[in-house]
């Protein structure tokens, strides 16, 4: 966005600014040479003519000529002083004249060959430049610039409204995936697109809450015929153990489901918890369970988070690692106002090309074996809705000589 800013300001200016450059080049290259010969030569005629009637008499001072025995010297002006001669002829002065360009600065002085030997000198009117022109002339580019700039940045920030404002709207995606509510205020452009973004908004709230409404209703219609189907299975006397096993498998399924839900609608309030502290207590836990957890390094760090719903993130991560990978170790990092937490285990890790799918929901690396630990596939999946919703990110990454590495990464408080 700001690089759009920059481009959409950067080429009105340079707009502005060449039209009135290109203007300015061009008002000084004809004031540069000074008024057409067509206009001037006629008027100096005039002037020579005024001066022979007059003569001898004396010559007025509003006239400005000056007399000298010779022509002013300097490059002769032909096509000035052809149109001269000419002028003074039809007007029945056979007078030479002749019309030369100054030596020390611009301009042209006439001169004429008068009855009594002497020469009239006239000077042709030119215009001349303001005294410090280049001064002028940068404060008149200055002041240009300073104006297309402003205008510039006005138009700037109309234009590119509608797209900061679906900036500002994607960025407040919520963990949920809704948008937030966008002021259907200002243009008619601002308002079409503000009233489309909160549509979908709408629809998006729709949809996500259908999703959860149909998999918490699975979830919880399920728990009756497993009931029915457990009472069942405790009459039989052939494989009856297969069939509390496979009834357990669904109750915890079923279970599972409910309880990701669960994490997407009933979220606590964020505060600063103190993540070392969080670590102990549920190494602890886990220890009191039976599971080989360790911990390594703890740096003390602060983590604006849910309590409870970290707790649970963080649990299911470690028993994930500790199950899967018979053994994890802990350990605690803060560095660039960020805590770095890594569970690291020694069991055989994942393939390389399954692990984008190790969070996806009921996801098991080896489906053929989905007996053999206990657990609906959900753990991790879980642990990344709460994470992320806290504005934190997971990872997992193979160990080199074995293992599982899982990184969860928050900003400190």
């Amino acid at each position: 966005m700001n690089s759009l800013r920059r481009r959409l300001i950067l080429l009105l200016v340079a707009s502005i600014v060449g039209v009135v450059g290109l203007a300015t080049a061009a008002v000084i290259s004809v004031r540069g040479g000074g008024p057409p010969p067509e206009l001037t030569v006629p008027w100096i005629a005039q002037q020579m003519e005024m001066v022979v009637r007059l003569l001898p008499g004396p010559i007025p001072d509003v006239l400005r000529v000056q007399f000298a025995d010779h022509p002013v010297g300097g490059k002769v002006a032909r096509a000035e002083t052809a149109m001269l001669n000419d002028i003074l002829h039809r007007r029945g002065l056979d007078f030479p004249a002749v019309v030369n360009e100054k030596t020390d600065e611009p301009g042209q002085i006439a001169s004429m060959h008068l009855p009594d030997s002497r020469w009239a000198i006239i000077e042709v009117p030119h215009l001349k430049p303001p005294r410090r022109e280049w001064l002028v002339l940068a404060g008149w580019i200055s002041l240009i610039v300073a104006g297309a700039t402003a205008v510039s940045v006005y138009f700037t920030s109309v234009l590119i409204r509608p797209l900061e404002m679906l900036e500002a709207a994607v960025s407040k995606i919520g963990s949920d995936g809704v948008l937030a509510a966008v002021p259907e205020v200002g243009s008619a452009e601002v308002k079409a697109t503000a009233h489309a973004l909160n549509q979908l908004s709408s629809r998006l709230r729709t949809a996500m809450e259908s999703r959860m409404r149909l998999v918490a209703a699975a979830g919880h219609d399920l728990r009756t015929p497993m009931t029915r189907m457990r009472l069942r299975a405790e009459f039989l006397d052939d494989e009856r153990d297969k069939w509390l096993h496979d009834l357990d498998e669904l109750d915890r399924i079923a279970d599972s489901a409910i309880r990701l839900v669960r994490e997407e609608v009933n979220q606590d309030a964020v505060e600063a918890v103190d993540l070392a502290k969080t670590v102990r207590d549920i190494e602890a836990e886990m220890v009191s369970l039976g599971h080989a957890v360790s911990i390594g390094h703890l740096d003390k760090v602060c983590v604006r988070a849910g309590a409870l719903g970290l707790r649970r993130a963080l649990r299911n991560l470690i028993v994930n690692a500790a199950t899967h990978g018979k053994a994890c170790r802990i350990d605690l990092a803060a560095a660039d106002n960020r805590a770095v937490l890594t569970i690291s285990d020694h069991g055989p890790g994942i393939p390389p090309e399954l692990l984008n799918k190790a969070f996806e929901p009921f996801f098991r690396v080896d489906p053929g074996r989905l007996q053999s630990i206990p657990g609906a596939g959900l753990g991790l999946a879980i642990a990344k809705e709460i994470i992320e919703r806290y504005g934190g990110t997971v990872t997992l990454e193979n160990r080199r000589g074995g293992g599982l590495e899982q990184t969860v990464v928050f900003d400190a408080v």
